[in-house]
């Protein structure tokens, strides 16, 4: 169960935004140069080698002010999208990822400390723990989530970890009640994801999962070719339709990737279209 390039795609956008967000409380105009830079950037390997620097820079920032919720949810995004994506080493994703998710916890409770420990409580406990949570707290909300999915992707050998899959489904629902407009089209693709990630034997829910990658394409514009490699990859290919699967892919191939703000994305996506499209035959 690998939806390690759907996090970065996903997370790598969320952090970027939150290490600006740091940045420019330092006084300058570089945050926005910064992320356009990396999010225009057609050269994933040198944001892979550029990404340490930033981790001991939001380190600092927490140790520096170590209540503050955005330095932690800065310093959140950062670890989980780097510990997911760009180290094979599995015992040291698994220490980025855990790093990750205390900064997300810590970042939640900084937001809301009434719910500090929710992480602990039953599903159904869990979910009412959510109804205290107003639109303020849907940022580190967010991001409680999303490092909350990358350390679980790190972890994916343990069964106790997959097992709160349905606790972060339900922070996304939350998020999304709160404030649907909120990175809608990232939250409609991860909830696609989430609920065509295991098949409909195992729990997984395609006719939601149809309707979250079509909600996340009319969002996005069809700008984000993420979106359609994810929906090949897990709707598609699960159900076997090899006509949807290639048409998807053949789309992605076909389109420009530079478009502003997603040109890093677009650039990983075509490779994993390339990659999944080489592996078809045998799959079907």
């Amino acid at each position: 169960m690998s939806f390690c390039r759907f996090l970065m795609i996903i997370a790598v956008s969320a952090l970027l935004a939150g290490c600006a967000s740091m940045v420019a409380t330092a006084g300058s105009g570089l945050a926005g140069n910064l992320n356009a830079a990396i999010m225009n950037q057609d050269d994933p390997e040198l944001v892979r080698d550029g990404a340490p620097a930033y981790l001991l820079m939001l380190d600092s920032f927490v140790e520096g002010s170590p209540d503050n919720e955005a330095a932690l949810g800065a310093a959140a995004q950062l670890y989980s999208a780097y510990g997911v994506v760009f180290v094979d080493d599995p015992v040291r994703a698994r220490k980025l990822t855990t790093r990750g998710r205390d900064y997300g916890r810590r970042a939640l409770c900084a937001a809301a400390e009434e719910v500090c420990g929710i992480w602990d409580l039953p599903y159904d406990e869990f979910v009412t723990q959510l109804e205290q949570l107003d639109r303020r707290q849907v940022p580190a909300l967010y991001t409680f989530g999303l490092s909350w999915i990358a350390w679980i992707q790190a972890h994916s050998d343990d069964y106790a970890a997959l097992a709160k899959l349905p606790q972060t489904q339900a922070v996304l629902w939350r998020v999304q009640e709160l404030d649907r407009s909120y990175e809608e089209a990232n939250i409609e693709h991860y909830l696609a994801v989430l609920n065509t990630i295991r098949p409909p034997a195992l729990g997984g829910d395609f006719d939601a999962g149809l309707r979250h990658f079509e909600q996340a394409l009319r969002v996005s514009g069809g700008r984000d070719l993420s979106i359609k490699v994810n929906y090949a990859r897990y709707y598609a290919r699960t159900l076997y339709n090899r006509e949807l699967h290639d048409r998807l892919l053949g789309d992605v191939l076909a389109a420009d990737p530079v478009e502003p703000g997603l040109t890093l994305f677009n650039t990983l996506a075509q490779d994993d279209a390339r990659e999944l499209l080489a592996s078809a035959e045998d799959y079907f």
